[in-house]
Protein backbone atom coordinates (compact mmCIF):
# COMPACT_ATOMS: atom_id res chain seq x y z
CA UNK A 1 0.00 0.00 0.00
CA UNK A 2 1.34 3.41 -0.93
CA UNK A 3 1.68 6.17 1.65
CA UNK A 4 -1.12 8.09 -0.05
CA UNK A 5 -3.43 5.06 0.09
CA UNK A 6 -2.55 4.50 3.75
CA UNK A 7 -3.37 8.10 4.62
CA UNK A 8 -6.62 8.00 2.66
CA UNK A 9 -7.79 4.75 4.25
CA UNK A 10 -6.96 5.89 7.78
CA UNK A 11 -9.02 9.06 7.35
CA UNK A 12 -12.07 7.14 6.11
CA UNK A 13 -11.87 4.27 8.59
CA UNK A 14 -13.86 4.30 11.83
CA UNK A 15 -11.73 4.89 14.96
CA UNK A 16 -12.17 1.31 16.19
CA UNK A 17 -10.92 -0.15 12.91
CA UNK A 18 -7.89 2.15 12.97
CA UNK A 19 -7.03 1.19 16.54
CA UNK A 20 -7.59 -2.52 15.95
CA UNK A 21 -5.32 -2.37 12.90
CA UNK A 22 -2.57 -0.73 14.98
CA UNK A 23 -3.08 -3.28 17.78
CA UNK A 24 -2.85 -6.18 15.32
CA UNK A 25 0.38 -4.79 13.85
CA UNK A 26 1.84 -4.41 17.33
CA UNK A 27 0.58 -7.90 18.23
CA UNK A 28 2.37 -9.39 15.23
CA UNK A 29 5.60 -7.65 16.27
CA UNK A 30 5.23 -8.85 19.87
CA UNK A 31 4.64 -12.41 18.68
CA UNK A 32 7.70 -12.32 16.41
CA UNK A 33 9.86 -10.96 19.21
CA UNK A 34 8.57 -13.52 21.72
CA UNK A 35 7.15 -10.93 24.14
CA UNK A 36 4.53 -13.20 25.69
CA UNK A 37 3.29 -10.65 28.21
CA UNK A 38 2.80 -8.01 25.50
CA UNK A 39 0.99 -10.57 23.35
CA UNK A 40 -1.44 -11.23 26.18
CA UNK A 41 -2.07 -7.53 26.83
CA UNK A 42 -2.65 -6.75 23.15
CA UNK A 43 -4.98 -9.72 22.71
CA UNK A 44 -6.92 -8.59 25.77
CA UNK A 45 -7.32 -5.08 24.33
CA UNK A 46 -8.48 -6.45 20.97
CA UNK A 47 -11.01 -8.70 22.72
CA UNK A 48 -12.26 -5.81 24.84
CA UNK A 49 -12.87 -3.73 21.71
CA UNK A 50 -14.61 -6.65 19.98
CA UNK A 51 -16.83 -7.14 23.04
CA UNK A 52 -17.68 -3.43 23.17
CA UNK A 53 -18.68 -3.52 19.50
CA UNK A 54 -21.05 -6.43 20.04
CA UNK A 55 -24.72 -5.66 19.68
CA UNK A 56 -26.90 -6.42 22.70
CA UNK A 57 -29.36 -9.18 21.80
CA UNK A 58 -31.71 -9.00 24.77
CA UNK A 59 -34.07 -11.96 25.21
CA UNK A 60 -33.87 -13.35 21.67
CA UNK A 61 -31.64 -16.28 22.66
CA UNK A 62 -34.55 -18.26 24.03
CA UNK A 63 -35.79 -18.71 20.44
CA UNK A 64 -32.68 -20.32 19.02
CA UNK A 65 -33.07 -21.20 15.34
CA UNK A 66 -30.74 -23.57 13.52
CA UNK A 67 -29.46 -22.02 10.29
CA UNK A 68 -27.44 -23.25 7.36
CA UNK A 69 -23.68 -22.82 7.55
CA UNK A 70 -22.66 -19.33 6.34
CA UNK A 71 -26.27 -18.12 6.39
CA UNK A 72 -25.91 -14.42 7.16
CA UNK A 73 -29.62 -13.75 7.64
CA UNK A 74 -29.11 -13.44 11.39
CA UNK A 75 -26.04 -11.19 11.14
CA UNK A 76 -26.25 -7.65 12.40
CA UNK A 77 -23.68 -4.90 11.99
CA UNK A 78 -21.37 -4.35 14.92
CA UNK A 79 -21.62 -1.12 16.90
CA UNK A 80 -19.40 1.72 15.75
CA UNK A 81 -17.39 2.95 18.73
CA UNK A 82 -16.48 6.60 18.85
CA UNK A 83 -13.00 7.86 19.60
CA UNK A 84 -14.17 8.73 23.13
CA UNK A 85 -15.66 5.23 23.63
CA UNK A 86 -12.32 3.68 22.68
CA UNK A 87 -10.30 6.00 24.88
CA UNK A 88 -12.60 5.32 27.85
CA UNK A 89 -12.24 1.57 27.29
CA UNK A 90 -8.44 1.82 27.18
CA UNK A 91 -8.30 4.07 30.25
CA UNK A 92 -10.49 1.63 32.21
CA UNK A 93 -8.17 -1.24 31.27
CA UNK A 94 -5.09 0.75 32.29
CA UNK A 95 -6.67 1.96 35.53
CA UNK A 96 -7.74 -1.57 36.46
CA UNK A 97 -4.18 -2.85 35.95
CA UNK A 98 -2.82 -0.03 38.12
CA UNK A 99 -5.45 -0.68 40.82
CA UNK A 100 -4.56 -4.39 40.92
CA UNK A 101 -0.84 -3.52 40.91
CA UNK A 102 -1.33 -1.37 44.01
CA UNK A 103 -3.34 -4.15 45.65
CA UNK A 104 -0.78 -6.88 45.01
CA UNK A 105 2.06 -4.56 46.03
CA UNK A 106 0.33 -4.00 49.36
CA UNK A 107 0.36 -7.77 49.78
CA UNK A 108 4.10 -7.94 49.15
CA UNK A 109 4.00 -9.26 45.56
CA UNK A 110 6.32 -6.62 44.14
CA UNK A 111 7.28 -8.71 41.11
CA UNK A 112 3.63 -9.04 40.00
CA UNK A 113 2.98 -5.36 40.77
CA UNK A 114 5.93 -4.36 38.56
CA UNK A 115 4.61 -6.54 35.74
CA UNK A 116 1.12 -5.02 36.02
CA UNK A 117 2.57 -1.50 35.96
CA UNK A 118 4.58 -2.42 32.86
CA UNK A 119 1.38 -3.74 31.24
CA UNK A 120 -0.44 -0.52 32.18
CA UNK A 121 2.35 1.47 30.52
CA UNK A 122 1.91 -0.62 27.36
CA UNK A 123 -1.86 0.00 27.40
CA UNK A 124 -1.22 3.73 27.92
CA UNK A 125 0.51 3.88 24.53
CA UNK A 126 -2.94 3.62 22.93
CA UNK A 127 -4.43 6.58 24.82
CA UNK A 128 -4.38 9.38 22.27
CA UNK A 129 -5.58 12.40 24.20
Amino acid sequence: MTMRAALHSSVDEPPARQLKSRLRQDLALAMRSGAKSDVGVLRTLLAAIDNAEAVQVGDVHYRYVVRQFLDRSAEVPRRDLSHNDLQDLIRRDRDERLRVAADVASRGRMDRARELRREAALVSRYILD
